[in-house]
C-alpha cells in the first residue's frame, strides 16, 4: 500500500507527534491552515468516513475522545473546528481517514 499516513504510522515518514496510543496517532499538519492544525488518524487504514461501519466505528468514537483531550492540552478553550473531507470532490487529498483539528484563532464561517 502506498498510503502516506500508513507510512507515517509505520515510522517510515517522520511526523511531529502530539498523541499516540495503540489505535490512534495525532500529529501536526505540515501545511497548517490555522495556528493549531493537528491531524488525528486511526492506525488501521480506512480510506474515509465512507468506510466507517459497525465493525470499526469504535475507533472513530475513540478518535473523538482523543480530539477533546488534544484540544484541551493545546489550550483551545475558545473553540476549535473538526473537519474530515470525504472523497475527491470534498478535497480529500490523502485517502486515509483523518480528522483536522483547527484552532488558535477565530475561524472564518463561510464554506469553500
Amino acid at each position: 500500500m502506498d498510503c502516506l499516513f500508513c507510512k507515517i504510522v509505520a515510522g517510515q515518514i517522520p511526523s511531529t507527534k502530539v498523541y499516540e496510543d495503540d489505535q490512534v496517532l495525532a500529529f501536526r499538519d505540515i501545511a497548517p491552515q490555522a495556528p493549531t492544525h493537528i491531524l488525528v488518524i486511526p492506525k488501521a487504514h480506512m480510506a474515509s468516513v465512507a468506510e466507517v461501519s459497525p465493525e470499526n466505528s469504535g475507533v472513530v468514537a475513540h478518535i473523538f475522545e482523543v480530539i477533546a483531550q488534544i484540544a484541551k492540552a493545546e489550550g483551545l478553550e475558545n473553540g476549535y473546528r473538526v473537519v474530515s473531507n470525504c472523497g475527491d470532490d470534498a478535497g480529500q487529498t490523502v485517502h486515509h481517514l483523518h480528522f483536522h483539528i483547527l484552532g488558535g484563532k477565530r475561524l472564518a464561517l463561510e464554506m469553500a
